[in-house]
């Protein structure tokens, strides 16, 4: 079985050839994301038929924005301001000939530690990416949940403390609590620097609520954290887990499994796993 997974970002799109459970062709083309809409198109075109083979099944694409997953519209993509309303599915279907399905990235992550990742063995899981920002893609009963405006899994629009949880337990908290970027923190951590290293133990147990928060909303078999913050999860990990031992219902506690994503190329498995997704429903 073929696929075809693409990776649109603000500045680049990765286009990537699944062929059973791994990626044997990977293309990456910039794009020109202030440029008119019928350009942005052209450029995703050119980095998909880059490693279009002659016979594929489907495709799947993810994108930093707001998405009918009904009708594979795109809404406000983050960084390309003229995509405002671009029926992809529609654009890309009638071009290649072939079922195309399209969703956010964080929901395109919970898919592909689903079907080719650590997710593989559970039926009720979040894909928790922990970034410049904090958002989840939940699979419930095998298969992915988007909700009716692809709005499932916001986690980090909860209230708490005097903002939300993505102010807390994502790369914001970093800058805005101590004006650094992450991974500056990161740097120091890794040196040995124990003022870095105790940031991290602050950073674990606001994430560490968070966790909390999804377990009592969706009750999920495991958790897996991706994005750039979770590379640093050696330096939370304990305070984290501290904090998630709070959680009320020691049954849960018992059953729950939270570890970070070690997929390699997952955003494009992601997307493909949107293809693979649809076929099992």
């Amino acid at each position: 079985m073929a696929i075809i997974g693409v990776d649109l970002g603000g500045t680049n799109a990765r286009a990537g050839l699944v062929e059973g459970n791994r990626v044997t062709k990977i293309a990456v083309r910039e794009i020109r994301s202030q440029g008119g809409s019928e350009e942005v198109l052209t450029d995703l075109k050119a980095v998909v038929e880059s490693v279009l083979p002659p016979e594929v099944e489907g495709m799947g694409i993810g994108v930093p924005s707001v998405v009918d997953p009904q009708t594979g519209t795109i809404y406000d993509v983050q960084n390309i301001p003229a995509w405002k309303e671009v029926p992809l599915k529609t654009i890309l279907e009638a071009e290649y000939k072939i079922p195309v399905y399209v969703n956010n990235d964080a929901n395109c992550f919970a898919a592909g530690e689903r079907y080719f990742g650590q997710g593989r063995h559970y039926r009720n899981l979040v894909g928790l990416i922990v970034g410049t920002g904090l958002g989840a893609g939940i699979i419930a009963d095998g298969h992915l949940y988007s909700g009716t405006s692809c709005g499932a899994g916001e986690f980090g629009m909860l209230p708490y403390l005097d903002s939300n949880f993505e102010r807390y337990a994502s790369g914001q908290f970093f800058l805005k609590s101590y004006g650094q970027p992450g991974k500056e923190f990161y740097r120091r951590a890794v040196a040995g620097e124990e003022e870095a290293r105790r940031i991290f133990s602050e950073f674990g147990r606001h994430l560490g609520e968070a966790i909390k928060a999804i377990m009592y909303a969706v009750d999920p078999e495991a958790i897996i954290l991706g994005g750039s913050v979770s590379r640093a999860f050696e330096f939370f990990k304990d305070s984290m887990l501290e904090t998630v031992s709070g959680f009320a219902y020691s049954i849960a506690l018992k059953k729950i499994t939270i570890v970070p994503s070690v997929t390699d190329n997952i955003a494009i498995l992601g997307a493909a796993a949107l293809y693979l997704d649809s076929r099992c429903r």
